[in-house]
């Protein structure tokens, strides 16, 4: 992935701005100006990532201190006492010396192979945070308990989107049963279109694992073609985006009057989720509202296999018959260009089927979207750029 020259050439080489560059890949502009700096300084190989290790850490601690710390690690545990990092420094503390954090104590016992990874409890460092790539890739589902203005306890049943954090549906029910489950789910469909998964976790009108059977649910994904993931009992954080949703739900309708009717409710959770849909930026989405970012990118359908993104830079030369090959996973495609370019050497920016073709003086000659059920990439008038002056010969 050879994004950093991507990012360079399409500054140095097309002169397109810093800020077009950066929106159309989802970077910072700051990001890109430090590469094209770095460029025009030292060229290709200063773009190439390089270790952020200091040349000295004048914070480390002595190895005077390093030293009593595995000393002391040795004592504790030959006599069979606690040996760790809060131990050891109260210990270093009664002896006179300047204790240095816990956490360094734990680096310096691990670097010096004393402390042995422990299979039953998990590191922080392995929690890793998981986001869709496309809209509609996933979709979290999960229902909250409100309560009315006479004390009755109905139930809300809430759908979220997984890479936009939209919130495709939130009704209020008494009690939200496996067929209203259904009509809520297929209504949120026909609406949105349909989800390639839908995340959820062991409730009852979702799933019928521990009943030995299937639910309702679970036979309308697996008819519509949709890969179905629910969470382990007990773990909540797989699916933390509909239920720090709730959390945002429920401060919201604390500040509305209490609702009397389920439908007066209802009526709430309208308008709490078309402001939160609409005119709320967020945070997890660069300060997008959750429409925006459910609108800016093509919708994920079921059955569909999301592929990381991928980009490539090339350098080649038109043909004789004016055109230029690049391969597309197993397909080799024949992209035309024109004969009037033909001996033309050229620079190709891939970027998963997105593909500009630019000359070394930094001519766009093409802008397409690969195909990748067709081997010859002609003109398209719908899914391509030419620019005047360049149209290719049909």
């Amino acid at each position: 992935m050879d994004l950093a020259r991507y990012l360079v050439d399409a500054v140095v080489i097309e002169h397109r701005s810093l800020r077009t560059v950066a929106r159309a890949h989802g970077v910072s502009k700051s990001w890109v100006a430090v590469l094209v700096g770095r460029y025009r300084c030292g060229g290709y190989d200063a773009i190439v990532p390089q270790s952020k290790r200091p040349h000295s850490s004048p914070q480390r601690i002595t190895p005077e201190i390093e030293n009593v710390i595995i000393t002391l690690r040795k004592e504790l545990c030959d006599i069979g006492l606690d040996a760790g990092p809060t131990t050891i420094a109260w210990h270093l503390q009664r002896q006179g010396f300047t204790a240095p954090s816990v956490s360094t104590i734990w680096r310096t016992l691990t670097r010096r192979g004393f402390i042995t990874p422990q299979p039953k409890k998990r590191p922080h460092t392995s929690y890793i945070r998981f986001e869709a790539a496309l809209p509609n890739e996933c979709w979290q589902a999960d229902t909250t308990h409100w309560t009315l203005a006479d004390g009755t306890d109905v139930e809300i049943l809430d759908i979220i989107d997984d890479h936009s954090r939209m919130i495709i549906a939130a009704h209020a029910l008494r009690t939200v049963t496996g067929p209203d489950l259904l009509t809520v789910f297929r209504q949120a469909c026909n609406t949105y279109g349909y989800p390639a998964s839908v995340l959820t976790d062991n409730g009852a009108i979702f799933n019928a694992k521990h009943r030995h059977g299937r639910s309702a649910f679970e036979q309308q994904l697996a008819t519509n073609n949709i890969c179905y993931k629910h969470s382990r009992p007990y773990h909540p954080q797989t699916c933390g985006k509909i239920e720090r949703f709730h959390q945002t739900l429920k401060k919201a309708l604390d500040q509305q009057p209490p609702a009397h009717t389920i439908n007066e409710l209802q009526q709430q959770l309208d308008t709490i989720i078309t402001r939160y849909n609409q005119h709320r930026p967020h945070r997890a989405r660069g300060n997008k509202t959750p429409h925006q970012a459910f609108n800016e990118r093509d919708h994920a359908k079921p059955g569909t296999t999301i592929a990381p993104p991928h980009f490539r830079v090339r350098t080649d030369k038109v043909d004789s018959s004016g055109r230029v090959t690049l391969r597309h996973g197993t397909l080799l495609c024949h992209i035309l260009i024109g004969r009037q370019h033909k001996g033309t050497k050229i620079h190709l920016y891939i970027a998963n089927c997105d593909v500009r073709v630019v000359t070394f003086a930094g001519e766009l000659l093409r802008h397409l979207t690969i195909d990748p059920t067709k081997r010859y990439q002609g003109l398209n008038r719908e899914n391509n750029y030419t620019p005047e002056g360049s149209r290719c010969p049909r």
